[in-house]
């Protein structure tokens, strides 16, 4: 991997963020840096803005004001050196259905440049690691939402990215396979920056070490994690309170 900036650079920034359609803001104003080695929990409620500020992040919106950067390059002016850094999981991310896990992750990888050997290297990795070798061989169309979603988190990996941004990693999983995500993202803490975004607040506990809310397009809070269950409540009502619903 290459090094972008120093141990104790932002990697993943958003700076006045803010994304119109018409008269609809989907985020406004949105500000915030996640340092090297983070794990940041994107929460909110569904239409808050998290998926939109992901995509702004990762270049594929861009901003109606604001800008993002990644590794401390603007995704908008070096969206492709950003890319060699970057893995994404969008939510509900497009995957060719007719093709394997083996055959569209080798094309990913070499679309992206990798030599033979490293790809070879990394696509025994993510087959471990995802848990994908049940299925390496099989049409993606005949596979559970489970396993597509962890086919869109290999190709995430695939090329030993710096950042991830990953939208809703667990969806669709089962326990045993939630469970076995939450100890990769663990894991992939030790070396990466991560940004992940979930409706699960007990998976904020259990992966994160910091926690940043938003609401209506705005940030709301952007703290430690026991922030979230600060004057005796629960992270649920916390949430709630925070987020405008009722109790």
């Amino acid at each position: 991997m290459s090094n972008t900036s120093n141990s104790n650079s932002a990697m993943i920034e958003a700076i006045g963020l803010s994304k119109f359609y018409g008269p609809f803001a989907a985020t406004q104003n949105v500000s915030f840096s996640v340092p090297r080695g983070q794990v940041a929990a994107f929460l909110g409620p569904n239409g808050a803005g998290k998926s939109t500020t992901m995509k702004l992040l990762t270049g594929f919106l861009a901003p109606s004001s604001g800008s993002a950067k990644i590794g401390g390059m603007d995704v908008a002016v070096d969206r492709i050196k950003a890319a060699e850094i970057l893995g994404y999981l969008p939510e509900n991310g497009p995957l060719y259905l007719e093709m394997t896990p083996s055959s569209i992750l080798r094309f990913l990888g070499e679309a992206r440049g990798m030599t033979s050997s490293r790809l070879s290297e990394r696509l025994d990795f993510v087959a471990e690691k995802c848990s994908l070798k049940g299925v390496w061989g099989k049409p993606i169309s005949k596979l559970s939402k489970g396993f597509r979603q962890r086919v869109g988190m290999a190709q995430a990996l695939l090329h030993d990215p710096q950042v991830l941004i990953l939208d809703e990693p667990t969806s669709g999983l089962d326990p045993n396979q939630t469970h076995d995500v939450r100890e990769l993202i663990l894991s992939l803490a030790k070396t990466k920056t991560i940004l992940l975004s979930t409706h699960i607040l007990s998976e904020v506990k259990a992966v994160c070490n910091r926690v940043i809310l938003i609401n209506d397009g705005r940030i709301v809070l952007d703290g430690p994690v026991d922030a979230l269950e600060q004057g005796g409540q629960g992270m649920d009502q916390r949430f709630r309170k925070l987020t405008g619903a009722s109790a």
